[in-house]
């Protein structure tokens, strides 16, 4: 018999698992869908199925995806759990086998076992194969209509350890970049980088050792660079069999920062610091005449992880702001400026990725407008102009909080930012969740449409759009 979830943070409100597969078939809509919207906007998060074996993290949850259609003016949705190795062994069990975090932490009866993952932090279309992603593993294929799993996607078997869970998709060549850590199976300093075409071929792998093992969860690309943040939230295998976190912020190791010329190879990578900060997500890159500028959602630290010794990290210093990296290829120097660009709590940026590493005037997040409720993520979304300075936002209703906004054209041939985005949303007044479409040209005018549904989506990571 499955056990009741525990008192926890991350494991109640917004965040509490949902335990039912469903199928939708017309959500009740208010305001207008767009004519131009049609596809599919698919969401991926955690969403644990037993509660967990000991400790919980919300990092180590299993993924569930979530699709709303949207077509001809109509909205549907459904569901459905990735069915891992470790999401059977479970079902199969009817407990929790794995340890959320800490690989030492293993029910006998899957000791020495091979997973294939969560696959509970990206969902991405490309090469007609959607992928869930997550950073430990090969990317897991699902349909992209049924939500059916069809399992690990290797490459024809070309892939050698894990992919990030944030690819970049150049918009000129159509090939998805992207990079693994920890790829030798451990807690270590071993990276890979790799390129896959527009029809779905690895054509590129290279493997390089990072400045010290670390917890790096995306990277940047521009038109001619891979840019590579190493930031002091350190993984440690020693730690792990001593009780301690398996990863922790260590500041006293500092930020590093490493560029790859595309032309070039992973011997060409140079090297360049900072003062210690954490970035889980960039907005986009550029670069102009040598010089490389990088906008992120930097932390003073690495929030929801402790020091190496388990203590707590500083409150104070665990959320984002949207913050400007320049590095210059042009002088002799191996640090990189820092430098504010909006002084509001954010987090999970994105832009109009037909701009992805170019230059760009627009990008949009989540942010909070007001105080933060208890229990809840941002309540805002927002819409930077990069030209102008102006910050544009859709503040939430009172109890409601967002997820990540995402950017959709609304023709093949929009100018940069014309167009929609989308959002889920959570009303913790109902218990329930809805998909917020906005203008994204006048994100502050308010809702152009709400598709309802009658249960949360817990609070997840990303999403990505998939075109009818």
């Amino acid at each position: 018999m499955a056990k009741m979830m525990p008192n926890h943070p991350m494991l109640s409100g917004g965040y509490a698992p949902i335990q039912m597969e469903c199928d939708a078939s017309d959500l009740v809509v208010e305001g207008e869908i767009p004519a131009t919207l049609n596809g599919t906007f698919f969401r991926n998060g955690p969403n644990p199925q037993f509660a967990p074996r000991g400790s919980y993290h919300w990092f180590g949850g299993d993924g569930m995806i979530h699709a709303f259609r949207l077509e001809d003016g109509r909205v549907s949705y459904k569901n459905r759990w990735a069915r891992t190795v470790k999401w059977q062994k479970e079902r199969e069990a009817g407990r929790s086998l794995f340890g959320a975090m800490n690989p030492m932490d293993r029910d006998e009866s899957v000791q020495g076992l091979e997973t294939d993952g969560l696959a509970n932090t990206n969902i991405v279309w490309h090469a007609n194969k959607l992928l869930a992603l997550e950073e430990g593993h090969a990317p897991f294929e699902l349909d992209p209509y049924t939500l059916e799993s069809i399992g690990p996607c290797t490459y024809a078997d070309k892939l050698k350890g894990p992919m990030t869970a944030h690819p970049k998709i150049d918009p000129e060549t159509g090939e998805m970049l992207f990079f693994g850590y920890n790829v030798d199976g451990g807690l270590s300093e071993k990276m890979s980088f790799h390129v896959v075409d527009r029809d779905g071929n690895l054509t590129r792998s290279e493997f390089f050792d990072a400045p010290f093992s670390a917890m790096v969860h995306d990277f940047i690309t521009t038109k001619d660079h891979i840019i590579f943040p190493i930031m002091p939230l350190t993984g440690s295998l020693e730690r792990a069999m001593k009780g301690l976190p398996v990863y922790a912020w260590e500041p006293e190791k500092g930020s590093h920062v490493g560029v790859m010329p595309r032309s070039g190879t992973v011997d060409d990578i140079r090297w360049f610091t900072s003062d210690s900060a954490f970035v889980f997500h960039p907005m986009n890159a550029y670069e102009t005449e040598g010089v490389i500028t990088c906008d992120v959602c930097q932390f003073g630290q690495a929030p929801m992880f402790p020091l190496a010794d388990g203590s707590p990290g500083d409150p104070a210093k665990s959320f984002a702001q949207l913050t400007r990296w320049t590095i210059d290829l042009g002088k002799d120097t191996d640090t990189y400026q820092v430098e504010l660009v909006d002084d509001r709590k954010c987090e999970f940026p994105r832009l109009d990725e037909r701009r992805t590493g170019l230059s760009y005037q627009y990008g949009y997040m989540a942010c909070d407008s007001r105080p933060r409720e208890k229990g809840g993520l941002f309540n805002s979304i927002a819409r930077v102009d990069h030209h102008s300075g102006k910050v544009l936002t859709h503040e939430l209703p009172s109890g409601c909080a967002t997820n990540e906004p995402i950017f959709v054209p609304a023709k093949d041939n929009a100018r940069e930012g014309e167009g929609f985005l989308l959002a889920n949303v959570y009303d913790a007044n109902q218990d329930v969740s809805y998909l917020l479409v906005l203008d994204a040209e006048n994100v502050d005018s308010g809702p152009l449409a709400t598709a309802y549904l009658d249960h949360r989506v817990p609070f997840g990571f990303h999403g990505n759009w998939m075109s009818a």
